[in-house]
């Protein structure tokens, strides 16, 4: 009795130390697997060409009593500038339509950036069917706007009768000449389909403000962690990189893991580069985080079954279980599915001021 108890208290104070190993293990190995990685990339002596990967436009120009599918462009990696839509006669921006099915009501949402202190009435013109169907917009200005003059906005445009599957959208004002309605700029309306399983992907990751990039080492490792998490999607949405950045990108894009997204608001408003508009002025936060952000969340709504909004610097790493695919079950057993689950933040100030040392007579 005494040995099976002496077994059980060293058993028990063992385990912490060992899980500890394990986990220092799993790190140092993706360190080891990302070096080698790097080295196979830039040493290659072929070029790594992109293997283009397909995502919705985020434009379509077309007449109103015309039905047609939107042209499908190939992902570009050069740094292409987002292309918003702005609506005359307003200071709103237009980034992306989908269709909302949770609503009792079914309504289109419209993803957008508004200046918060304009009042200005706005419409829906919904295509379906060959025939255009107008709606009253309801406006909702997303209240983390971190007190910049513009923020994220959803723009809901509710289907009229007999209008259940609209497939393009244009925002306009209710002054719009009638002889200007043939001059509407649509956005397609995506989420056609509501899904609740066979998801194509099961982990999605987002990745929001690459700019200025160039830690590659960084890159790799947290890829490569992510895909041992159980990760099989992440979305870039950049603005910029270096060029070895690029090539990762590139790399990875073939591989069918990354998504680059171009997203530089430059050529519309003055994009903050900090958090706070007393950090560094400008009309939006942080190079445009939070429209990114939800455009990327419904992009994928229908299309893994988890998505997760992630930094680049940042890791959720569980403690009792292994991946990310162990650990999810296990908080909707606790807490039930159709949940959004937020993770504790640590993180090391890397910005140490030096000390004052003070003398005494």
């Amino acid at each position: 009795m005494q040995l099976r108890s002496f077994i059980s208290t060293m058993t028990h104070v063992l385990e912490p130390v060992v899980q500890k190993k394990l986990r220092y293990f799993m790190c140092s190995l993706v360190f080891v697997l990302c070096v080698t990685l790097l080295l196979s990339i830039f040493r290659s002596d072929r070029m790594l060409w992109l293997q283009a990967l397909t995502y919705p436009a985020l434009q379509l120009s077309v007449k109103p009593t015309v039905s047609q599918d939107p042209t499908v462009g190939n992902t570009v990696l050069k740094g292409d500038p987002a292309h918003l839509l702005r609506v005359n006669g307003s200071r709103t921006f237009l980034m992306s339509a989908y269709l909302e099915h949770r609503t009792t009501v079914k309504e289109v949402r419209v993803i957008a950036i508004k200046l918060r202190s304009e009042r200005v009435a706005l419409q829906c013109s919904l295509c379906c069917q060959d025939q255009l169907h107008v709606s009253t917009a309801v406006i909702n200005i997303h209240r983390d706007h971190f007190r910049f003059p513009y923020g994220t906005t959803d723009i809901l445009c509710p289907l009229p009768s007999g209008c259940e599957s609209p497939t393009h959208v244009a925002i306009t004002s209710p002054a719009i000449k009638r002889a200007e309605k043939s001059e509407f700029e649509f956005l397609e309306i995506k989420n056609q389909k509501a899904r609740d399983s066979s998801f194509p992907h099961n982990f999605t990751c987002c990745f929001s403000a690459m700019y200025n990039f160039t830690n590659v080492l960084q890159l790799v490792q947290s890829l490569e962690m992510l895909q041992l998490l159980g990760v099989n999607r992440v979305v870039v949405y950049k603005t910029n990189c270096s060029a070895d950045t690029q090539r990762v990108l590139e790399y990875y894009s073939g591989k069918g893991l990354v998504e680059v997204i171009p997203w530089s608001l430059a050529k519309y408003l003055k994009v903050s580069q900090k958090a706070k508009p007393e950090q560094d002025p400008g009309d939006l936060h942080y190079f445009g985080q939070l429209p990114a952000l939800n455009d990327c969340l419904y992009r994928y709504m229908y299309r893994s079954k988890y998505v997760a909004l992630h930094d680049l610097d940042e890791l959720i790493l569980p403690q009792s279980v292994n991946s990310w695919l162990e650990l999810l079950p296990l908080l909707e057993k606790t807490y039930g599915t159709e949940r959004c689950y937020m993770f504790e933040n640590n993180w090391i100030p890397n910005l140490v001021g030096k000390p004052t040392w003070s003398h005494s007579s």
